[in-house]
């Protein structure tokens, strides 16, 4: 007995196709109707000559959402005259994973043929659920198809990988979007049967944000709210679409490849001195749902790495920020990151304290422990006064050496090390007054 009034099984397949959501209506059936990816599949390209030929290996498909992973693996069983089996990393485990790789053996076995099969988002596969399936890819048991929104590097084993071929697939160029849309159009027939007509294609794809899934459902539901004309046709207003699409699609995973590529744009424009690129790629990752004390972190770790002395003021303001962020929280937060970023991405850069700590650290791992100087040790008992602890010392508050108040030469390095000059400011902003100074104090640093 069915839990609903209606039973699909009494619709005919016209009402089916019908009831189906529009994206899935005007699907790609082969490759010649296929739209985009251009990179993968022109002449000449791998992935297109091994579809012709048919001799297929087990791939991972690795692209945004709405890239065409899902139908392009469809369409590549359809062209290889392939067992096609489909599932989803969401629902399966690996006991079903197990039986479709003994039934692929049967199929192998009785026929000579290879089972594709191809499951989405792979990514959320743990290592045994991967684990699994190794054997019958290696053998050859079955092709394997994945499709992930994740970079394969951080989300599939590398035993699996090394067995894949690996595409990327692109997020639709709006030219592509364009050809999808004249496609559903031109072919669907509850469409067809509106007379659609889109006021602007422009905010459509805009929305769209590569994406034809999310193209394609929105389109319908901006027909669905659209009363037709005493004509028959329908104009779907702008207003409509963005009605329809309460909010641009932006594709943004915080614990992935997107959250990796957009805080590194954004680090290396700060440090370019590019204060627009660094608010836009914030404003992505802000709009995209990331954390806004992430960034706020960030911030502080390049004051020092990639600003330091040249303006010291850069890490008291970064500090600032995440406190505020802190304390107000978003959306007005973003607000503090903006003061924050602008200021940071427009003052002076220096790496000079960062590349000092490094090579400071290569000596202290590399060379000797070497000993503190006798005189840089203090005397808190007679043994150790008795010893010459803190013989020597020269306290600089007490001279008055080259024309500079409270400074004494003297070594504070160990013998062996003496004329190490780790720090090296740089002639930029602040550090310019340091480096003058530094060297007219330090014979070892004129020449250094």
């Amino acid at each position: 007995m069915s839990l609903f009034h209606e039973d699909e099984e009494t619709y005919s397949p016209v009402e089916k196709k019908l009831r189906a959501p529009l994206a899935e209506r005007v699907r790609p059936r082969q490759l010649a109707e296929f739209v985009g990816q251009e990179h993968l599949l022109s002449e000449g390209k791998a992935l297109r000559a091994q579809i012709v030929s048919g001799q297929m290996v087990s791939m991972i498909f690795w692209g945004p959402p709405g890239s065409g992973k899902t139908t392009l693996a469809r369409i590549i069983a359809k062209e290889t005259k392939s067992k096609f089996v489909a599932i989803s990393a969401v629902d399966a485990g690996v006991g079903e994973v197990r039986k479709i790789i003994q039934n692929a053996e049967a199929l192998k076995k009785q026929t000579g043929e290879r089972l594709m099969l191809f499951i989405d988002e792979i990514h959320r596969f743990n290592k045994s659920q991967q684990d699994a399936l190794l054997h019958s890819v290696e053998e050859g048991t079955i092709t394997l198809i994945g499709a992930t929104t994740e970079n394969p590097s951080f989300e599939v084993i590398n035993a699996l990988q090394s067995r894949c071929k690996i595409y990327r697939l692109e997020a639709l160029t709006a030219e592509d979007l364009n050809k999808i849309l004249e496609h559903a159009l031109t072919y669907d027939d509850w469409l067809k049967s509106k007379q659609v007509t889109i006021q602007d294609t422009e905010t459509l794809f805009f929305y769209a944000g590569g994406d034809a899934r999310n193209l394609l459902n929105t389109l319908e539901l901006s027909v669905q709210m659209t009363d037709s004309s005493a004509d028959g046709s329908t104009h779907v207003k702008t207003e409509v679409i963005a009605e329809a699409y309460q909010q641009r699609n932006i594709h943004y995973d915080r614990a992935g490849e997107y959250h990796y590529d957009m805080i590194s744009a954004f680090i290396k424009s700060l440090r370019g001195s590019d204060p627009d690129a660094a608010l836009y790629w914030m404003a992505r990752m802000l709009e995209g749902g990331e954390d806004p004390k992430f960034i706020a972190r960030r911030l502080i770790i390049l004051a020092s790495e990639d600003i330091g002395n040249a303006d010291p003021y850069a890490l008291t303001l970064a500090v600032s920020a995440f406190a505020a962020v802190d304390y107000i929280g978003m959306p007005e937060c973003r607000l503090n990151l903006a003061q924050c970023v602008t200021y940071l991405a427009s003052c002076p850069k220096s790496n000079a304290s960062y590349l000092a700590l490094n090579q400071a650290a290569e000596d202290a791992r590399s060379e000797k422990a070497f000993d503190v100087p006798l005189h840089l040790r203090n005397a808190v008992t007679k043994l150790m006064n008795k010893m010459n602890y803190g013989k020597g010392y020269k306290y600089a508050h007490d001279f008055n050496d080259r024309g500079e108040t409270n400074f004494a030469e003297q070594d504070f390095l160990p013998p062996e090390l003496k004329e190490r000059v780790y720090y090296r400011p740089t002639e930029n902003g602040m550090e310019k007054k340091f480096k003058d100074r530094l060297e007219k104090l330090w014979k070892k640093r004129k020449n250094s």
